[in-house]
């Protein structure tokens, strides 16, 4: 937490300078930081109770996370791109100097915004190392199966399926970041005006709450995590193909409910990747697994290449394998719990 209320106080002198790579370089250090903190509370939340109820945890988590990420796009939007078609026109009309001028001021407009960001994180810090939360230790058991592992290298026998979690929440990260931040680029190739367009974000990640509030009253009293888990890989897959087939601006629709599809596939995929694991397994795994995060930075590219060489509404298709290969990672890990358990019974 301290690590990114440096990376948002670094926005100042960047803003300051209106120097572009110092912002890079204040993101870079802001998403280092939710990296770290990623990397220790998912397994934290998923330990802490009942393995079956870990989904609906971490989509309690997800309800404040994308709550704040609706109000983020339109406040800040409502700071800084306010009338923006209008600066647009308004940039393009001024001398020089007095567009450095115009620039100047716009970006000073990040200062306040970054500033409350920096003091809000720190805060939380000081109050998470004082609220005394409960350390997850293994149980004598599981340590001694997990060190007896480790001894006669078994646990090698674990890489693969951390790898194929790792690659579940790289395809998961990505269509995410596809959805929620390609749709106000998409919406302006539809003729939507960059007023309303900088807002469809917001309308994306609206679907992924409610898709969080139900898991998270419906996980797992009505659903399991795993099913909810297969049936909103299905759900995208289905959603995906009604965005790039049909036309015009009524495809935006479909895009924003990507949200929905793709609310419960993070949350699943903790407990059934860690499922059985602790101490240094379970370490090595939460290490693995927040990598795949990197999809969020990698597959968006992928989308952005495939837009220039066809359109922006085909370079959809990318988000099918990704939900296929969901759809096999549930299927396949489920199946190798269930023999699992039928060896040691």
């Amino acid at each position: 937490l301290l690590i990114m209320a440096a990376g948002c106080l670094l926005f100042v002198p960047a803003a300051m300078l209106r120097y572009y790579p110092l912002f890079l370089l204040g993101l870079f250090v802001v998403g280092t930081g939710t990296t770290l903190l990623q990397t220790a509370v998912n397994p934290y939340i998923t330990k802490l109770g009942d393995p079956a109820r870990a989904a609906q945890r971490i989509s309690i988590m997800g309800i404040c996370n994308k709550f704040a990420g609706i109000l983020a796009p339109m406040i800040l939007g409502a700071i800084i791109l306010k009338n923006s078609d209008g600066l647009l026109a308004e940039l393009e009309s001024l001398a020089p100097g007095a567009k450095t001028i115009r620039l100047d001021e716009l970006a000073h407009d990040v200062i306040m915004p970054y500033m409350v960001l920096t003091l809000v994180l720190c805060v939380i810090a000081f109050g998470i190392k004082y609220a005394h939360l409960p350390e997850i230790t293994p149980s004598a058991d599981e340590l001694a199966v997990n060190e007896k592992e480790e001894l006669t290298n078994a646990g090698k026998s674990y890489n693969g399926v951390f790898m194929l979690g790792f690659t579940a929440i790289f395809v998961t990260v990505g269509v995410e970041v596809i959805a929620g931040d390609t749709i106000g680029n998409y919406g302006i190739y539809h003729g939507v005006r960059l007023d309303v367009a900088k807002s469809l974000t917001s309308y994306t990640l609206a679907s992924m709450l409610t898709g969080y509030v139900l898991g998270a009253l419906f996980i797992p009293k009505l659903i399991t995590q795993e099913k909810a888990f297969l049936y909103s890989s299905l759900l995208g897959i289905l959603l995906t193909l009604l965005a790039v087939f049909v036309p015009g601006e009524a495809s935006i629709i479909f895009i924003a409910l990507l949200g929905f599809a793709n609310a419960m596939l993070w949350p699943a995929i903790w407990p059934l990747a860690l499922r059985g694991l602790s101490g240094a397994l379970l370490n090595r795994g939460s290490a693995i697994l927040i990598m795949g995060i990197a999809g969020g930075a990698i597959l968006p590219l992928v989308y952005s290449w495939l837009s220039h060489i066809s359109n922006n509404q085909l370079a959809y298709l990318l988000l099918i394998p990704c939900y296929l290969f969901n759809v096999y990672y549930q299927i396949s890990r489920t199946k190798k719990t269930v023999d699992h358990s039928l060896t040691q019974f």
